[in-house]
C-alpha cells in the first residue's frame, strides 16, 4: 500500500510484528506510528541491569524498562497529558549522594512521597484522571518497597509500572492495557513472557554467564569470547523451558509480516525466539519474514558474519519444533552494503545459498551516524507487508 494512502488510515494500517528489546527500534516505532495503529511489539523482559534489576530482585518479576520504552515511542504525543506522562516516566531519581546522615536515600525518598502526594511537578502537571492512576500505583510501590531498596538512579516509570503489576495481582497485562488506553499507545506492546527469567550465555572458551547485562557490552566489559549458546534460566544458571501463551501464539500467527531488527542480536532478538511455541507459531504465520541485522559494533555478535546471525536465528526458531523449515521463519534479509559496516562481514552467496533473498537498498541515513535511518526502514517493511 502506499505510504499515503496508509498515512490517510493508519487506524487500518498491516500488522507488522517485531521481535525487539531495547531502544535500536524506538525511532522506527515512533514513526511507525503515522502509518499503522496495528503493529505487535514483543518484547523481552530479562533485563538485569540499572533500575530494572533491583525492581526484579525486590519482587521477583519481569523487567520493565523496555516494555516502558516502546509503550512511550508508540504514544500518541498529540494527546492532552502526554507530554507530561512522557516527561514523568523518563525521569530519573539522581544518584544517592552519601552523607553524615546516612547512605543518601532519605531525599530520594522524600522526591518519591511528593509524587505519591502529587506535589512533585512532575506530577502535578499530568492531568487528571492519569494523574490519579499515576500516583496510585506510586503508592502501591512505596508501600511493598522493601526497606533497603536503592532508589538512587531509580526510572519513575519503571516504578509506577511495578506499582501497577502488584496492584493487578502480579500480572502484566492489565497494567499494559491501562497505560496503553490512557496515551493512546498507537500498537500492541506484550512481554514474551511474564516470568522472571534470566538469560544464560555459554561461551566459546566454556565459562559461562548469567543475566543479560553482562552480554550487552554497556554495563560490564564487553565479552572476551563469543557466545556459543543462548538459553532462559533461573538466577542460578540453570535452563528453565517456559513456554508463551496462547494470547502470544495467536498474536504470532496473525501478524502480516513478521521483523527480526537491529538491536542486540542474543539479548534483544535470539532472546525472545527461546519461549517453547515461538518458532512453531513463527511458522505457522503466513507472512513474509525479514531480518534487519544491525550495523556498526554488536559486542554479542563477537566474529559472526551476517550468514552465521541468520543461520543462528533460523535454528534457533527451528529447534523449537520437529518439521520446521528454514522457509518457513525466513524469507528475506535487509541490508546496505554500499553504506552499511558489517564488522563480520556479511558472506551474501551463504545467505542465498540458505534460499534467503537479500534485499540490498540505502539504509543509513546522511549525518556521521551508522545506524539505521527509520525513514529508510519503516516504507520498506510496510511495502513487504
Amino acid at each position: 500500500m502506499a505510504l499515503a494512502r496508509l498515512e490517510k488510515c493508519p487506524e487500518l494500517g498491516p500488522r507488522l510484528l517485531f521481535f525487539s528489546g531495547g531502544t535500536a527500534l524506538r525511532r522506527a516505532s515512533a514513526r511507525l506510528i503515522n502509518y499503522t495503529h496495528n503493529s505487535v511489539h514483543v518484547i523481552t523482559p530479562f533485563d538485569s541491569g540499572g533500575s530494572s534489576a533491583k525492581i526484579r530482585r525486590a519482587f521477583n518479576m519481569p523487567a520493565m524498562g523496555d516494555i516502558r520504552n516502546r509503550l512511550m515511542a508508540l504514544a500518541d504525543q498529540s494527546l492532552r497529558g502526554n507530554p507530561e506522562i512522557f516527561a514523568l516516566f523518563a525521569h530519573r531519581l539522581p544518584l544517592a549522594a552519601p552523607d553524615d546522615a546516612g547512605d543518601g536515600q532519605a531525599p530520594l525518598r522524600h522526591m518519591l512521597d511528593l509524587m505519591v502526594r502529587g506535589k512533585h511537578e512532575l506530577v502535578a502537571r499530568i492531568p487528571d484522571p492519569m494523574r490519579k492512576i499515576v500516583r496510585n500505583h506510586l503508592a502501591m510501590f512505596q508501600q511493598n518497597m522493601p526497606e533497603d531498596f536503592d532508589l538512587s538512579g531509580a526510572s519513575i516509570g519503571n516504578l509506577v509500572l511495578a506499582g501497577g503489576y502488584l496492584a493487578n495481582r502480579r500480572h502484566l497485562d492489565p497494567v499494559i492495557f491501562m497505560f496503553s488506553n490512557l496515551v493512546q499507545v498507537r500498537g500492541v506492546v506484550r512481554p514474551v513472557v511474564n516470568k522472571n527469567l534470566q538469560l544464560a550465555a555459554e561461551l566459546a572458551d566454556g565459562s559461562l554467564v548469567v543475566g543479560q547485562h553482562r552480554l550487552t557490552g554497556k554495563e560490564t566489559a564487553k565479552l572476551a569470547s563469543s557466545i556459543t549458546r543462548l538459553y532462559l534460566s533461573d538466577e542460578n544458571g540453570r535452563p528453565v523451558e517456559q513456554p508463551i501463551r496462547d494470547k502470544m501464539r495467536t498474536l504470532i500467527q496473525g501478524a502480516e509480516l513478521i521483523c527480526y531488527p537491529m538491536g542486540s542480536f542474543h539479548s534483544s532478538v535470539l532472546a525472545n525466539l527461546l519461549p517453547r511455541g515461538v518458532g512453531q507459531a513463527v511458522a505457522q504465520a503466513t507472512c513474509p519474514k525479514i531480518y534487519v541485522p544491525s550495523t556498526g559494533e554488536d559486542p554479542e555478535c563477537l566474529g559472526l558474519t551476517v550468514a552465521e546471525q541468520v543461520e543462528r536465528l533460523a535454528s534457533t526458531l527451528m529447534g523449537d519444533a520437529p518439521g520446521i523449515a528454514l522457509c518457513d521463519v525466513l524469507h528475506f534479509v535487509l541490508v546496505d552494503t554500499a553504506h552499511g559496516r558489517y564488522p563480520g562481514g556479511l558472506d551474501l552467496p551463504r545467505i542465498r545459498n540458505l534460499g534467503v533473498e537479500v534485499i540490498d537498498c540505502p539504509l543509513i541515513g546522511y549525518g556521521p551516524s551508522e545506524d539505521i535511518d527509520d525513514r529508510f526502514l519503516v516504507p520498506i517493511l510496510l511495502s513487504l507487508a
